[in-house]
């Protein structure tokens, strides 16, 4: 409709006038016939002006016209017109945005003013919903909040150093002194991103107006979207700011976009031409033609084959389980970690899928002890599902529910299922530990037992263990680190004895737990040294990061110390972990108010490391 008003109105443009019928009148009859005109005195005539000829050395005289709005004085319509205005013929292969964009008609702002939203403080939890205070960074320098995101490229080794960089980066903050809001987000939605957090990634560039996107944003909140499977959701940037993007798939979203638009053939055509000039690869345009044709116009069925496909994407794996499209297992197995992040969030995957990957995102802070049981008692309702993963929800309710407190532990240890089991198994299994009796019985146990229950914070239940596990052993190093009381110290010889037990490669947990207890200050600084010195950990040498998190910490900035820390805590395992590096996370941590996350840090430090 748009382009045929617009073909119209170029069409007059090129024409020279028209003839337009006189309107019937609508007043009843009488009311259109004018009143008498007023009697005018005769006025003396004018002398009309005398013509002058060229010959006479003058100029041709001519009545002097207004011209009308967008026609020239000539009286020739179209005189005005650029010199670049397209021709019908361009015109009719305009898509719909680009006559907008021709005609001036594409809006700046898709909110009315009145809704528009502040960037003063941008996040998802506020201080009363347990987020930071708001002013947290924001006499911090610009630069070195900045290096401090963009230089957190990884998942981090902490579960529980997941789960207060994810807090921090989700609080309603102020940007940092001389530095955009909009930067700000940007930043902390990417850093979400390469965690895994996709949704909380989301709701975050969500508190932002399409109208104050700028490129990093965009890019972010596209890895957010793919990673939810909301593809649909990037609609209001990828319609207000077309061209913020020139890829491929930004090109496949506006195709989509269009189609959910309403404009579901011209949504076709465009993806017929990125098909047609190798815009994307071809099983990425199939995708987006069979996503973009579940809208009201979708237009032609399209078959997914992966026969010629060698490996996964992001936007392809998210398009396919989006649309409940099988995804071979030769392509799906080994594809990497986001592929087991996405698929334990997503609700498009079957119970089943999401279970195979819910201990890698539990091992790693995404989803909680309660959501994975959550998870797990939905398996146990559906008599449908089968094999090992209905097996793991009948066990995780027999070490609930059972009568038998043998048979409850029992369970548990099906569970984890071998005596170094993944640690996600240990989340899993957290609560039904918190419910288990203490007893010399179950002294072996109790190591796995306090660390599956230190992994959901259940420290109160662990450290009931303490009066049965000898001095010196796992279960005592863990508790030692978790407890509660400021004022509990321990002794250098029971950590000596713990560094003589040790069969950790290269003694990673003794050292662990040597830095854990030094950083909360449960070693006396002599005894720090003496056995610092004895078992070759160098705990004092200091780096660039040390001194930033010290200084963050000497100014009381628990903001900025948990991005420090999480900078800090960068990686697939632990053994790119150091003890120094653990003890300035710990002190840090203790003395900036975060406490309990220092103690569950350095507490899982031992357990995993």
């Amino acid at each position: 409709m748009k382009r045929a008003l617009l073909i119209g109105a170029a069409a007059l443009v090129f024409t020279s006038g028209m003839a337009i019928a006189a309107p019937e009148s609508l007043l009843p009859p009488g009311f259109d016939k004018p009143a008498p005109a007023p009697v005018v005195r005769p006025v003396a005539p004018v002398a009309a002006p005398t013509a002058v000829s060229p010959a006479q050395g003058g100029s041709v005289s001519s009545p002097v016209v207004q011209p009308l709005p967008g026609v020239a004085a000539s009286g020739v319509p179209g005189a005005v017109l650029p010199s670049n205005f397209p021709s019908i013929a361009q015109i009719e292969n305009m898509s719909p945005d680009e006559i907008d964009e021709l005609l001036g008609l594409k809006p700046k702002f898709d909110i009315p003013p009145g809704a528009r939203r502040s960037l003063q403080q941008v996040g998802v939890i506020s201080r009363e919903e347990g987020g930071f205070p708001a002013r947290a960074v924001a006499g911090q320098p610009a630069a070195l909040v900045r290096a401090a995101l963009g230089a957190t490229k990884h998942p981090l080794v902490s579960r529980w150093g997941h789960i207060l960089l994810r807090r921090t980066l989700a609080s309603r903050l102020d940007a940092p002194q001389g530095m955009d809001p909009v930067e700000f987000a940007a930043l902390r939605a990417a850093a979400l991103n390469r965690m895994g957090e996709g949704y909380v990634a989301r709701a975050l560039v969500q508190d932002i107006d399409s109208s104050n996107y700028n490129s990093a944003l965009t890019n972010a909140a596209f890895d957010a979207y793919v990673l939810t499977g909301d593809i649909v959701g990037l609609c209001p940037v990828a319609r207000l700011k077309g061209d913020i993007r020139k890829d491929g798939e930004w090109k496949m979203v506006q195709a989509i976009c269009r189609s959910y638009a309403g404009d579901g053939r011209q949504a076709a055509r465009d993806l017929d031409i990125a098909l047609s000039r190798g815009t994307a690869p071809r099983i990425d345009v199939l995708l987006a033609k069979r996503y973009a044709g579940a809208a009201a116009e979708g237009g032609q069925a399209v078959n997914i084959e992966w026969n010629d496909v060698r490996e996964l994407n992001p936007w392809r794996y998210s398009l396919a389980v989006t649309l409940g499209i099988e995804v071979p297992d030769s392509l799906r197995n080994g594809a990497g970690a986001w592929y087991d992040r996405m698929g334990a969030l997503s609700p498009a995957l079957p119970l089943g899928i999401r279970a195979a990957s819910a201990d890698r995102a539990a091992g790693e802070g995404i989803l909680s002890s309660a959501a994975m049981v959550d998870l797990y008692s939905q398996i146990y309702s559906m008599s449908e599902i089968e094999g090992d993963v209905a097996q793991r929800a009948a066990l995780l309710r027999e070490a609930y529910v059972a009568q038998d407190p043998d048979d409850r532990i029992q369970a548990i240890r099906d569970l984890w299922g071998s005596a170094t089991p993944d640690y996600g198994r240990l989340v899993l299994t957290a609560y039904a530990a918190a419910r288990i009796t203490p007893s010399k019985d179950l002294e072996a146990d109790a190591p796995l037992l306090i660390a599956s229950m230190l992994s959901a914070g259940l420290d109160r239940n662990a450290m009931r263990w303490a009066s049965v596990v000898p001095q010196g052993s796992a279960g005592w190093a863990m508790l030692a680190l978790a407890q509660n009381r400021q004022d509990s110290t321990v002794g250098q010889s029971a950590v000596n004895s713990f560094f003589d037990d040790d069969s950790s490669a290269g003694q990673r947990k003794a050292q662990f737990l040597l830095a854990g207890l030094a950083g909360l200050g449960r070693l006396d600084e002599g005894d720090t040294r003496s056995l610092s010195e004895s078992h070759s950990v160098n705990l004092a040498r200091e780096s660039s990061w040390s001194r930033m998190i010290t200084r963050a910490a000497e100014a009381n900035n628990p903001a900025l110390v948990a991005m420090l820390a999480g900078l800090g805590m960068q990686g697939d395992k632990w053994e790119m972990m150091t003890a120094r590096q653990l003890y300035y996370i710990v002190r840090s941590l203790d003395r900036v108010g975060l406490s309990a996350e220092a103690r569950m840090i350095a507490a899982e430090a031992v357990a995993r490391g």
